[in-house]
């Protein structure tokens, strides 16, 4: 970003706290998400205290800039008592916004009153150069990109995080053999590794999309009503998005174009339709009947009131629960793009509320699947007797390929492949000890591949030959 940390000063982490603790802050002004499912770092950007700090930094740097312009009555020596004395109380803002059902000029009033107390009495008050030529949409929309970009990046260092212990659990898992399974039922062996390398792949798409999400939003738009610039210079949009590290809006007719703030949206939703469905994957590994996997649980942690013995996926299936909250709020922000002609505030109070929760919510449930999967607790031999469910069914396959590799039409190799099979899916639907699938090929007349075939495709690790090339492709991944 540019030179402004925002939310920071010298005499402390929140401009305006008035000694008051940032736990206290985060509770008195969060707008949003409830205090649950919000981790402090995200939450404090959404905090009113860090809005009103970003809102001054703006007025202080265009005060800056039209100093340096030099085209109105505001000296440097001015601008510079300005950036000394400027301040503001949220509680006095809210108490002038009573009055005024205006939150920009309560503000603006509120830092006002710092700005003119320590000027002498008879002197010309400098506040009166603050917000010179804006509009409150110059301010707003401005900082809440800046906002945006705050929260984005500490979405992009989550993303990191659960990319890298992906990543990593991959390899460490690249040759524990487990059983692969499409619409729910076995397919053909796989190794656990290749799921994490999958969930790891995603997650780089989920940074890529953020990371452009963010370029889009990073934009900032002094330009004053309808954006024609009447009555403010250029100059002092160039100077305070310069400063602020984004980039001026090329037109922005008053307000920033909503599709930008639709495209975080969309990015947000699609981040949470990602850990949606890798919480889902660990919820479906930790079914009795699966049992391959499991989330951690803690010492002391209990998973049911009445069932003392049950260990419930309990944050896989809130990761499930919020991803649902941010992907219907992306609806919001595809409904917030069509404003009325230049501009009107049916956005204002949606965004307020949805871009809040989205992030917090989405912050909270990578901090809860990095915590998830990092800790993970994986059950090889579970993996193993899973594979060996079907006896031996997962093989067929091969056997179709090997059939047809005799000469005989893919039809007539189908039909023998299938009806053994089906013989031994009913003995295992019916609880019944029979013969194996391959028990069963062997006492079928039409199967004439030899024995040393047979043991080639009923050995797991012949589909697994080419593996290499997937785990050669992941090493290359950074995150």
């Amino acid at each position: 970003m540019g030179e402004f940390a925002p939310g920071k000063n010298a005499d402390g982490p929140l401009r305006g706290l008035h000694g008051a603790g940032a736990a206290a802050v985060l509770e008195r002004e969060r707008e949003a998400m409830i205090p649950r499912y919000t981790r402090p770092a995200m939450g404090k950007i959404w905090t009113n205290e860090n809005k009103y700090s970003i809102w001054q930094e703006i007025e202080v740097l265009a005060c800056e800039a039209q100093a340096e312009l030099g085209n109105i009555g505001i000296t440097k020596d001015d601008a510079a008592w300005i950036r000394k004395y400027a301040d503001f109380d949220a509680d006095r803002v809210d108490e002038i916004e009573k009055v005024t059902n205006h939150d920009v000029i309560a503000f603006l009033t509120c830092m006002g009153e710092y700005i003119d107390a320590e000027v002498p009495e008879g002197k010309e008050k400098p506040s009166r150069w603050v917000h010179y030529g804006m509009t409150s949409s110059d301010l707003g929309d401005t900082a809440l990109c800046y906002q945006i970009t705050q929260a984005i990046d500490i979405l992009l260092d989550d993303v990191k995080q659960l990319g890298e212990i992906c990543k990593r659990r991959a390899f460490e898992f690249q040759n524990t053999l487990c059983v692969g399974r499409t619409h729910g039922i076995h397919a053909e062996p796989m190794t656990f590794g290749m799921k994490f390398g999958m969930w790891a792949q995603a997650l780089k798409r989920s940074q890529v999309r953020l990371q452009h999400a963010r370029e889009g939003i990073a934009v900032g738009a002094i330009s004053g009503a309808v954006g024609t610039y009447s009555s403010i210079d250029p100059y002092v949009e160039q100077y305070v998005c310069e400063k602020l590290g984004l980039t001026p809006d090329p037109l922005s007719t008053q307000v920033v174009c909503r599709d930008r703030h639709a495209e975080v949206f969309s990015a947000m939703a699609t981040c949470a339709a990602t850990l949606e469905q890798i919480a889902l994957q660990v919820r479906l590994l930790q079914e009795t009947d699966v049992i391959e996997a499991e989330e951690p649980f803690k010492k002391g942690q209990k998973g049911s009131s009445a069932m003392p013995h049950k260990r419930n996926p309990i944050t896989a299936e809130r990761v499930c629960g919020l991803a649902r909250v941010i992907k219907a709020n992306a609806q919001v922000g595809y409904d917030d793009v069509a404003l009325w002609f230049e501009r009107d505030i049916s956005h204002s109070g949606a965004e307020r509320t949805a871009l809040a929760d989205s992030f917090i919510a989405l912050d909270y449930i990578y901090g809860k699947m990095i915590w998830i999967l990092d800790g993970l607790q994986t059950y090889p031999a579970s993996m193993m007797r899973n594979l060996n469910k079907t006896r031996g069914l997962i093989y067929s396959s091969k056997v179709l390929l090997a059939l047809v590799n005799t000469g005989i039409t893919r039809e007539a190799a189908y039909a023998i492949v299938q009806r053994n099979a089906m013989a031994t899916w009913n003995d295992i639907q019916q609880g019944v000890d029979g013969p194996t699938y391959r028990e069963r090929l062997e006492a079928d007349p039409e199967v004439t591949l030899t024995q040393e075939q047979l043991d080639t495709i009923f050995d797991p690790w012949d589909f697994l030959t080419r593996k290499d090339l997937v785990f050669d492709r992941l090493e290359q991944l950074e995150f």
